[in-house]
Formats: C-alpha cells, structure tokens, sequence
C-alpha cells in the first residue's frame, strides 16, 4: 500500500533536488527515494493526468500542449558562431514538452541500446578533422545490467536481432505487432538480400508491472499516451517514486539558478512557483537532469564571481559538442492501403548499416525504420506529398485522400559527430515567460553528418523501391534545423579539462553537484538515445546513493 507523499519545507534541507522528471529525471527520482532518500523533483511544466492527454495534432505541436508555446519558451538558431541568431517563430525547432515526465510523453518510443562500437570509436577510427569525437570512459559491457533494468523496469517490448550486443536478460514482454509497413520493408530487406527485425519500443505489447498494454490508437509520437501503455517515466517511475513517501513532485517550479557556499557546494536550488513567487529549496545535494539544452542553460544562468563561465565549466566544455543525432526520412506511395496511422510508429527496423564502413568515404552508420508520417497535419504541411505536387485545391485534396492512408515512411537515423563549435548558450537578448535568459543554438552537421544522411536516404528508398512502392521520394538533405536529441553539451569524461562530469556523472568542479540526462553522451549513438540516457540514469543514482550512504557527498 502506498504511502502519503510527504511535503517538505523549503527551508528543510533534503537529501536530493532534481531538476527536471524526463527520461533520466524520472529514472533518478525513483531510484534514490526508493533507496530511502528524500528527494524534491521539480520540474517547469504541469502534472497532468492520463485523462488530460488529448489526440489534438495542431493543439500538441503548434499551440502549446507538452511542449509549450514560443511565447512563453522562445528560443534562437543559427548555423555557425558568426552568424545572427534568428529567434524560431513558426513552431519549436528544440522539441521537448515541459510537463512531468518530460519528453518521455511524447517520444515515438524507439528503444534502440548502443552497441560497444559506440563507446570506443576514436580508438578504432582515430580523429576525425572538424570533430571533437572522443572514447568514452565506460563500455557497454559495464553499462549492459543497467539497460536490462531499463527493459524490465521501464517497459520495453522487442526481440533480439541480427547484430544485437549481448544482452543479459530477455525482452519483458514480446515485441509490438508488425505493421503494413514493417512487412512491406521486410520484403524489400529480404529482396536486397539485408536483414530485418521488429523494432524494440518502449510500448507494453502485453500488461507488465500492473500497466495495461497498448490500445494502438495510433497517437504516440507529439501526445501522451492515456492508458499507460507508452513507458513514459510519468506511467513507470514517477508512481514508484511517490509511493515511498520519500519523494515530492513540484510542477510548474521554473528553476532559474543553483545556489552555491564559499567551499563550492551546492546549497539551494532557486525557482519561481506557479504564483511567480521565489522560491529556494534547500538540499544537500543536487541532480540536473533538465536535457541538453536546459542543464547547460541552467549552469551559464548560476554564474557567480568564482565561477564567471558558469558553474561546473571550469573545462569551457559545458554547452558545447551539441550533438543532435542524424535523421532523415523518406516516403513511399503503394497501390493497396496500409492505414499507417493506426498503431505504433515503428514496427521494423533494418541495421545492416549500422557500423562505420571507411568503404563509404565517411564516418558514421545507423538504422532505418518503416513507420508512418506523425499524422494529418504534419503529413500535409511537411513530408507528405511530392515536392512537385499542389499544396492547396481539388488536386491537393484528392492526393492527400488517396496518398495518406496508402504511404510507409523508412527514416534513417544515425550518428552526428561532436563539435566544438555546435553550442548551446544564452541569448544576450531573447527572453521568457520568467525573465531567463532564452537557449541559444548554434549548430552545423558534419560533413560526414550530411554524406551519411544522404546515404542512409538513398538506403531507404531502395529498399521502398524493392518493397513495391509505385512512387518514393525524399526531402532534399541539409544541415538540420531541429531536434528533438540535445546531445553531449555536459560530457562525461576522466579528464576535469576535457570534460563536465566524471564516470559516476558527479561535476569535476562541484562535488555535489550531479549531470545525468543527454548532456552527458559522449557520442551520439545510432539516433535513439533514450534508452541509453535511462541506463546511464539507473546506474548513476546507484552510485549517487552509495556515495550518500558513505558519508562522500
């Protein structure tokens, strides 16, 4: 039976304050109250309920929903340091909802682990010109037990495929059905003569740890999930974490600084209520879990005259190597229909490119995925129909009618190698809603990024053409101009001059002061790196409770 959720004071000094309850915040919470920790969780959006999520497409992308409105979360872009930053204006082009459970509501759900070639490319590639690509300081075999509690924990349905790493433990629950486009690209990878295997997801196929399975609805990606079968942390950790009296969620807590004493050490976590009122919480030791993009914002914005450049930055490292992950789609018209707007959505995946080939002429690989357009609006407005085609009147109407239900998707997704130059930082003039200075991003894809976009599209469309598609097409490829992976701009590393955090995910500078979310990535990985910041989360709050109970925060 679950207990009451304590309320603690401000005044009271806990355990733990985490900033942030996404992906990695969420993992975090659970673990360290579960451990016996008081632990205060705050997050800048609301707290809703199953019943609050809505299949709205227009309301969740364009006017507000999880991700919030550019008038309240206004941010700028632009491609390299000397240029002007224009501020977004149409939609987000940073895609992250503010509620709790972060983006974990809203992700597609793709659960791809990093294989060990991930973790140690530098060494078997050497430098690569243009790149700060480094080896990180853990392997895969050291981070294997922590992606099986995320698949038995979280809730992961797949299979083991070809090319699959080690794995220590079984899948929790068989893998999702295969959708009309998953079986259209395993015949296509089965005529080329390549592999293919169903995609794991984060997506219940059958009941696990009392959670329903999936309804398929259809509205996975840009919605929450209403039933709780989507293994966001607000279905699977933050309930865990409430019940054992430990641990108290405050929504709609917009944190502006981190508090440090004259020893550095974090003492107070500073914010504005849902009334605006400040407020300080304090803690006997901190976590920022708030993605790539907010965990850098937050440190430039908790500068202090010992810590001019932000705090934890003593390395100059901190919101730079934003990388984003490659992506890249594709669209494919059949003659039978496919209603690819039922279901999840990414049923198939084919890894047969999955590793460098230095045959390429470029660094980097990846998967490509069968799966639908997001939905109505976006298929129209965005990825559609044929660059050649009307986009308004009769015509327009009947190809969307008739295009709609009868198209597949095979996205590649893949690496983005670390820059330096690719930053978050401040806008020197760009507000929000709370007076913070607004996220900055300068970001250009690698040449090799763009070659192997490129690649990974013609990939997909060979594999459209050999599935049987009357017509395929893709947008043309260039340097990304939206994400929704914020990756590296906190790195971990063993060296306090090379990077942000150690190992264990504790500031080189600070030493209790903890970074655990997308900002710790060492490299990007093969375009889904949920999974992997989950398994990083699980094994840092294992390691964040020892260093508590013997007394070394």
């Amino acid at each position: 039976m679950s207990q009451e959720v304590r309320r603690y004071r401000t005044d009271e000094e806990v355990d733990f304050v985490i900033v942030g309850s996404g992906a990695a915040g969420g993992v975090l919470a659970k673990e360290l109250s579960t451990a016996g920790f008081s632990v205060v969780v705050l997050e800048q959006g609301p707290y809703l309920r199953p019943y609050q999520f809505a299949h709205d497409e227009l309301g969740d992308f364009f006017t507000g929903g999880l991700i919030g409105t550019l008038a309240d979360h206004p941010h700028s872009w632009r491609q390299r340091p000397e240029d002007e930053a224009v501020p977004a204006s149409l939609m987000p082009q940073l895609f992250y909802a503010k509620a709790v459970g972060g983006s974990s509501l809203h992700f597609a759900a793709n659960y791809w682990r990093f294989r060990p070639v991930d973790f140690r490319e530098r060494s078997l590639l050497g430098p690569i010109s243009g790149s700060s690509l480094v080896d990180w300081p853990l392997t895969y075999e050291e981070l294997e037990p922590y992606y099986t509690k995320v698949d038995w924990e979280v809730g992961v349905s797949g299979a083991p495929g070809p090319g699959d790493p080690a794995r220590s433990r079984p899948y929790p629950t068989p893998p999702m059905h295969t959708k009309s486009a998953g079986m259209l690209m395993a015949r296509g990878a089965r005529a080329l003569g390549w592999t293919s295997a169903p995609a794991p997801v984060a997506i219940l196929s059958r009941p696990h740890n009392g959670r329903a399975a999936c309804i398929n609805c259809g509205y996975c990606w840009g919605h929450g999930c209403e039933v709780g079968a989507k293994s966001s942390t607000l279905a699977s950790m933050i309930p865990v974490a409430e019940a054992t009296g430990n641990c108290e969620i405050r929504d709609r807590s917009v944190v502006h600084r981190i508090e440090v004493d004259a020893r550095d050490r974090v003492r107070r976590v500073v914010y504005l209520d849902p009334d605006g009122v400040e407020q300080g919480q304090r803690a006997k030791a901190v976590v920022l879990a708030a993605n790539g993009a907010e965990t850098p914002r937050l440190l430039f914005l908790s500068e202090t005259s010992r810590h001019p450049d932000g705090l934890a930055n003593s390395s100059g490292k901190v919101g730079k190597n934003l990388m984003f992950n490659t992506n890249v789609g594709t669209i494919g018209v059949f003659p039978e229909p496919l209603n690819e707007y039922k279901g999840i959505k990414a049923s198939q995946v084919v890894m047969d490119f999955y590793d460098t080939d230095p045959a390429r002429g470029f660094y980097g690989g990846g998967g490509i995925d069968a799966r639908s357009s997001v939905g109505h609006l976006f298929f129209a407005m965005f990825e559609g129909l044929h660059p050649d085609e009307p986009s308004w009147g009769p015509e327009f109407k009947s190809r969307m009618a008739r295009t709609y239900t009868r198209h597949a998707s095979f996205a590649g997704h893949g690496t983005s190698l670390p820059r330096e130059r690719n930053t978050i930082s401040l806008d020197p003039e760009l507000k929000d809603a709370w007076g913070r200075a607004a996220v900055r991003v300068t970001y250009e894809d690698h040449p090799d990024d763009i070659a192997l976009m490129r690649f990974l599209q013609a990939r997909a469309l060979d594999l459209l053409e050999a599935a049987g598609a009357e017509e395929a097409w893709g947008p043309p490829v260039g340097t990304q101009t939206i994400s929704a992976h914020f990756l590296g701009t906190c790195r971990m590393g063993d060296d306090p001059a090379e990077s942000v955090v150690d190992r264990y995910h504790r500031s080189h500078d600070i030493p209790n002061l903890f970074i655990c979310d997308g900002s710790s990535l060492v490299t990007s990985g093969r375009g889904q790196p949920t999974m992997t910041i989950q398994a990083l989360a699980f094994r840092a709050g294992e390691h964040i409770a020892g260093f508590a109970r013997r007394g070394e925060i």
